[in-house]
């Protein structure tokens, strides 16, 4: 951040610490109320399996509102442009709805308590452990964005240095999690969600106050950047050139399929959520509730950012801000005391929210799929409960150590896309093909994960190294997401031909079938009612996803 040390430093009074230090207690009170339906490891890990759908879906939704979401996304906006909503409309929606359609039977009837545990019973061991490690990994790269994020905003708005931010937020999260599991997550995130959009929506209304209104906006962006900057699909055919630097096949096979797909339907972080609801219907409309907020989102996170490339032009370029610093622009330049209190706790939500679903996620899949299953088995339930709250301190202070990481991207959704491509997308195409492919073995799962996993880091390390040459950073990732989709499918499907699959019998449950997807499971009363219904839910997300482009093509 070039400038935000001494230019975008707060002046925050009596009242602003106030509305912080009642967010922080609340949190807390939040936790220790959720400590007394912590008895066992299933309500540490899954809340008991007993959250209603509004709790999960909001839950689902501000899990995702973390540093990629707000600084990111904003950071995109004021890059990019109106083709950052591309990561909404067609790289979120339409895979969360296949998620609560498709999928959720799958993960929810087999009583799995992570995502990689479904690999243990489709395919085994080695596959098993190999999936698990890549979450591992990649929960704690994620979460230390999250933690960094954080660090660089409160640096640059309070004045605080970099470590002890980092140290402090690390800690109260670490707080909060041991001591309510993932029910205090849960309902904090919910508390999260709420704190977050009031924080964001004076935001958004005070920067079109400031650029003269949609009208006043529209003209000086096209000023500044070209009519372009506020379409969507314009410039992407073929030898064309737009501000995203790509072309509509990589937008609609990398992004909305392969890296969409990839993080939203195998990302334990979001998964997890849906696994904590109190039934199988409740679990199938988390994500297809969390999708009718998710498609509104970008007018309170990319539409500031593209504000505040209008107010500050010299948003990444050189000697001047950097991308991430749209937000903090914003904050610094419109909001008066009290709301600016809000603003700054918000962000502080929304950076907890992240990364205590990251940390949850990451404290679950080591406990069940990797000590558990390979280091102590057989153990008394106490004790994975005690393992699960001592690997989540550990989680915590990994994340700490891995939140310097991002320090080298000045735009940092570009580099959560690099880890989505590099650990979600070859994790989903193993996904696909043991879900609707009787035929796939557990060598061919194993062999395709690890060889599709490797082939993304190859390419995204030629492109640094200037060996090939992309239009953009998020060019490469979608491009890199294409890559680790092909790879994994031609590197599976040869060895699941040459190898011998599981008997049918043991498949059931685990393949896909119409009967397995339709399966309604136990529902509770009022589930049965028409706007519950998750095919209604699911298609209405899709066509209102699908209208919102209208203005942004015409």
């Amino acid at each position: 951040m070039a400038l935000a040390a001494d230019d975008l430093r707060l002046s925050m009074n009596w009242m602003d610490t106030l509305i912080l230090v009642i967010y922080f207690a609340v949190v807390l009170g939040i936790a220790l109320a959720a400590r007394r339906s912590v008895s066992n490891s299933l309500d540490f890990f899954l809340a008991g399996r007993a959250l209603p759908a509004w709790v999960t879906g909001l839950a689902f939704v501000s899990a995702n509102l973390g540093a990629t979401e707000i600084l990111g996304m904003a950071a995109n906006g004021a890059q990019y442009g109106a083709y950052t909503v591309h990561w909404y409309w067609i790289g979120a929606i339409p895979a969360m709805v296949f998620l609560g359609l498709v999928m959720m039977p799958f993960y929810y009837n087999s009583k799995v308590r992570s995502v990689p545990e479904f690999l243990l019973l489709r395919f085994s061991r080695s596959s098993h452990l190999l999936s698990a490690v890549i979450f591992a990994v990649a929960s704690v790269l994620i979460a230390g964005v999250n933690l960094y994020a954080l660090a660089i905003v409160l640096k640059a708005l309070l004045g605080w240095p970099l470590p002890i931010s980092i140290l402090l937020a690390g800690i109260f999260v670490l707080a909060y999690i041991v001591i309510g599991g993932l029910s205090s997550a849960i309902y904090n995130e919910v508390l999260q969600f709420f704190v977050i959009v009031a924080a964001l929506i004076p935001l958004t209304v005070l920067g079109l106050v400031r650029v003269g209104g949609i009208d006043g906006l529209i003209e000086k962006v096209t000023s500044q950047q070209g009519e372009m900057f506020l379409s969507t699909w314009a410039g992407t055919g073929f030898g064309e050139t737009n501000p995203l630097g790509t072309n509509w096949l990589t937008i609609t096979l990398g992004l909305g399929f392969a890296i969409s797909f990839g993080y939203w339907t195998t990302n334990f972080a979001e998964v997890q959520r849906s696994l904590s609801a109190k039934n199988l219907s409740a679990a199938r409309r988390t994500p297809l509730i969390a999708a009718f907020p998710k498609i509104f989102i970008p007018l309170i996170v990319v539409l500031p950012g593209i504000i505040a490339m209008v107010i500050e032009p010299t948003i990444g370029k050189t000697g001047g801000y950097d991308y991430n610093d749209a937000i903090p622009i914003l904050m610094r330049d419109l909001l008066p005391n009290g709301v600016l209190g809000l603003a700054v706790t918000g962000l502080m939500a929304s950076f907890m929210a992240g990364m205590a679903a990251n940390v949850s996620s990451f404290n679950t899949v080591f406990t069940t799929d990797i000590w558990r299953a390979y280091i102590k088995p057989h153990m008394p339930d106490g004790h994975y409960l005690k393992v699960g709250r001592a690997i989540t301190a550990i989680g915590v202070v990994i994340g700490m150590g891995t939140a310097f990481l991002a320090a080298s991207f000045s735009n940092i959704m570009n580099y959560m896309q690099t880890l989505f491509a590099f650990f979600n997308v070859p994790l989903f195409a193993t996904f696909i093909l043991a879900l609707f492919w009787k035929r796939m073995t557990a060598k061919a799962g194993f062999w395709g994960l690890l060889l599709g996993t490797a082939a993304p880091i190859a390419f995204y390390f030629s492109y640094q190294a200037g060996i090939v040459e992309m239009g953009s950073d998020q060019d490469a990732n979608m491009t890199a997401s294409m890559i680790a989709f092909a790879v994994d499918l031609l590197v599976s499907v040869p060895i699941a031909l040459a190898t011998k699959p599981k008997p049918a019998a043991e498949l059931e449950g685990l393949v896909y079938s119409r009967a397995s997807a339709r399966d309604k499971g136990v529902l509770a009363a009022g589930d049965d009612a028409w706007y519950r219904k998750p095919a209604v839910l699911g298609w209405s997300a899709l066509i209102l996803s699908a209208l919102c482009y209208i203005p942004f093509t015409l």
